[in-house]
């Protein structure tokens, strides 16, 4: 039977090669993991290596005969994969780390990887206290700064150099810490309208009200995976950050509503609770395995599953007729990097252009199905800029008949709703509500 650790090595090689995100990835490989303890481990060893990913390398750098990017990918992941458990769990033995690491890497490289991978952790273990770059004083320079926030705290170069631009060292060394502890669990119980921590506490399970997100509960970690079936089966998981984007919408009962790029679903459910279930809720996304998931999730929230396939970058295929439209368009994901871990590595600032491209062309086609009065929100979970601020200027440029309707519930910001961690404790969302003039 294949190993969990095997298992691991694997996903993050797809992961890297771009094939598919983390969460599908090891979704699929936990399918065939009956033991959950094994599922589990497979979760922590692929998010924590997605996590630490910078710090490992610059260890395992000097220990390696040859550089990182002539060590083929499977034997690489293996090693980080290791030094991953060496270094930030306790639970196994260092000795049985290393022998399952050479195992491993053996069934699937031969012997000589095996011999290469035993020698680098049997290295390591000699000197585990490789240096890294401390955290630097006030008075240190921009240079020190970055080398810390890039190899020491595990995030891409381009990404905390723009934080730090923004924020300055102190906000973006908290924000890197966030992201690289394990994120809160909080979940929301599918049928729309029901409060979460009551529905969960008359089932005997303790919970936190969220604060920022009524309709939400935090579980102490460990207590979903541990909750009988059908108390877990009547629950999903949905961040406090994306509920509050949700809940900017503002649908009221009676209304005409449309979600743009609604999959998995959960904002969805959110605006058909604020509606008092009483309206019209339709909700839209492209790819066909998306629609399938979207209508899932509308079924087993109880909301009517009025779902449409359609690229959101095109006419839709509506009159402006909506009350309100939710665009959470496609982005980068930089601002969820707690959860997904593996978007550190796989987003590229050159990325952000073209994505700016698609967001400001699906916002263009949605606000032509807003009927005169109707509110437009644009939506995303990216700390940056170029995704949301610009796009919301570049559109408001172009189209007369659009207004920024000032947000003044949480996380407040020049008008817009834009979560951050260090001062929210929240991942980075962006919303701006757009008004359209009654007569335009």
């Amino acid at each position: 039977m294949t190993s969990v650790r095997t298992r691991a090595a694997l996903a993050l090689v797809a992961v890297d090669r771009g094939k598919r995100t983390l969460a599908t990835e090891v979704d699929q490989a936990r399918h065939d993991l009956e033991d959950e303890r094994d599922r589990g481990l497979l979760l922590e060893l692929t998010t924590g290596v997605c996590r630490w990913r910078a710090e490992l390398d610059a260890v395992l750098t000097p220990l390696c005969s040859r550089p990182l990017a002539a060590v083929d990918e499977v034997t690489l992941a293996t090693l980080r994969v290791a030094l991953y458990q060496l270094r930030h769990l306790d639970r196994i033995p260092a000795h049985a780390v290393v022998n399952d690491a050479v195992d491993t890497v053996k069934s699937m490289k031969g012997d000589r990887a095996g011999g290469f991978v035993n020698g680098v952790l049997r290295a390591y273990l000699r000197a585990p206290n490789h240096p890294l770059p401390a955290r630097p004083s006030a008075d240190a320079s921009r240079r020190q700064q970055l080398q810390y926030l890039n190899t020491t705290q595990s995030h891409p170069k381009w990404l905390v150099a723009r934080w730090l631009s923004r924020y300055g060292f102190e906000a973006t060394d908290t924000w890197c810490s966030f992201n690289n502890r394990a994120p809160d669990v909080t979940v929301r119980v599918l049928t729309a309208g029901v409060d979460t921590t009551d529905w969960l506490a008359e089932r005997g399970v303790v919970a936190q009200r969220s604060v920022v997100a009524p309709l939400l509960a935090r579980l102490d970690a460990g207590v979903l995976g541990g909750l009988p079936p059908e108390v877990r089966g009547g629950l999903t998981a949905q961040d406090e950050g994306s509920a509050l984007v949700a809940h900017a919408v503002g649908a009221m009962a009676g209304e005409l509503v449309l979600d743009v790029c609604a999959a998995p679903g959960g904002k969805s459910l959110i605006a058909w609770a604020d509606m008092q279930r009483d309206g019209v809720l339709v909700s839209a996304d492209l790819r066909p395995s998306r629609v399938r998931l979207l209508r899932q999730t509308l079924r087993a929230g109880g909301a009517p599953a009025l779902v449409v396939r359609l690229d959101g970058t095109a006419p839709l295929p509506f009159d402006a007729v909506f009350d309100r439209v939710l665009v959470d368009a496609p982005c980068s994901g930089v601002g969820t990097l707690r959860r997904d871990p593996d978007i550190k590595w796989s987003v590229q600032l050159e990325d952000l252009p073209g994505l700016a491209r698609t967001q400001l062309a699906i916002l263009r086609q949605a606000a032509e199905v807003v009927r005169p009065g109707g509110l437009l929100v644009y939506a995303t979970c990216s700390s940056e800029p170029d995704e949301n601020d610009e796009v919301v200027a570049a559109f408001l440029a172009e189209d007369s008949r659009y207004s920024l309707s000032p947000w003044d519930g949480p996380s407040a910001e020049a008008g817009v709703l834009k979560t951050t961690p260090f001062r929210d404790g929240l991942d980075a969302f962006f919303a701006a509500r757009l008004v359209r003039r009654e007569g335009a």
